[in-house]
């Protein structure tokens, strides 16, 4: 009798997506030494996967992860990096948030992209945005969901 692979096929897609997904538990072991540098009140925030303002780039990192898409606003202060966290959306439910797949085209370089990318009529917005100007937070909009 031959074995059946899919038992064995199911296992390692459940431990790959198991090991996508990334927390602030699992970003803070990853960089133990960020997570040194932060002040008592910021280390509470970042295990909460919370933020604030003032905070550095590499302490929102480790509280929400890698942006979905970054943007460049300038003004007459200057310019602001934005780092939008991202929601898809379809006919009033939900798809997903944030980006699904990564992956490796043949010159070697990675991208990644949501996994309803194609899908018809799909809506896409900020379900929080994090703003920086001189390299800390100066604002944080999140949705409501009252």
């Amino acid at each position: 009798m031959k074995p059946n692979p899919r038992p064995l096929a199911l296992g390692l897609t459940v431990v790959l997506l198991a090991a996508a997904c990334s927390t602030p538990a699992s970003r803070i072991k990853a960089n133990p030494e960020a997570f040194a540098r932060l002040t008592a009140d910021q280390k509470v925030l970042v295990q909460a996967g919370q933020i604030a303002l003032g905070f550095e780039s590499e302490a929102v990192r480790l509280a929400l992860g890698d942006p979905d898409r970054t943007t460049v606003r300038t003004d007459a202060r200057g310019e602001t990096i934005v780092w939008h966290f991202l929601t898809y959306e379809a006919e009033g439910r939900l798809l997903f948030t944030g980006t699904y797949h990564s992956g490796r085209n043949w010159w070697g370089w990675g991208a990644t992209y949501p996994y309803y990318l194609d899908y018809p009529a799909r809506t896409v917005r900020d379900r929080f945005r994090v703003e920086f100007h001189g390299g800390k937070v100066i604002a944080i909009t999140r949705e409501d969901t009252r």
